[in-house]
């Protein structure tokens, strides 16, 4: 005997409902791990495969060679602020408030001197790394193309770099789904952009 809809229990709902809800999860399950596990994926360690390139030592002593000039410089200027800054507290009784602060004002201009010569050298955007960017591209270049061509040939999905900033070097084009992504979010490329 059927039990009409309105006395349904959350319990009795439950037990007409699992069979369905069970069923595209178990499926989803099973063939997901076999669609991933055809994929082919590979890795490798820039770091061990650049020092192992016969220019990359040469660039790396060039790169050595001009950090300890601009070190060099640096400790310099850090030499010149301490003796000024021993001037000052030896002989600060002797001046005059104004002959103090401009004093105390020579050594501040030196300090962000110093801050600012660091910054323009060795900062996020200074010279040791556009030198570093622009000595070794060439090289990154040279590693990337191999991994692509290893990548084709041996039949490899994805490739990472385990040492470098970049996760994925390489990867086919067929599991990219940004497409995908985009018409999710309704942005409909007309084009083959992608």
């Amino acid at each position: 005997m059927a039990v009409p809809v309105q006395y349904w229990s959350p319990v009795l709902i439950m037990k007409k409902l699992l069979p369905i809800l069970i069923l595209p999860v178990a499926f989803a399950f099973f063939a997901v791990p076999s669609a991933t596990a055809q994929q082919k994926i590979g890795y490798i360690d820039s770091d061990v495969i650049m020092r192992e390139i016969p220019e990359y030592t040469g660039i790396r002593q060039r790169l050595e060679t001009i950090a300890q000039n601009w070190k060099q410089e640096i400790d310099e200027m850090q030499v010149e602020i301490e003796r000024l800054q021993q001037d000052f507290e030896a002989r600060e009784i002797l001046f005059t408030p104004d002959i103090r602060r401009q004093r105390q004002q020579e050594i501040d201009q030196k300090i962000r001197e110093r801050e600012q010569y660091i910054n323009r050298r060795f900062g996020p955007d200074g010279d040791y790394f556009r030198q570093q960017e622009e000595l070794l591209e060439p090289l990154q270049q040279r590693i990337l193309e191999a991994v692509i061509k290893v990548a084709q040939r041996e039949g490899f999905d994805h490739v990472f770099d385990r040492a470098g900033d970049y996760l994925f070097l390489y990867s086919r084009r067929r599991w990219d789904i940004s497409r995908d992504v985009l018409q999710e979010m309704g942005i409909f490329l007309d084009d083959d952009s992608l």
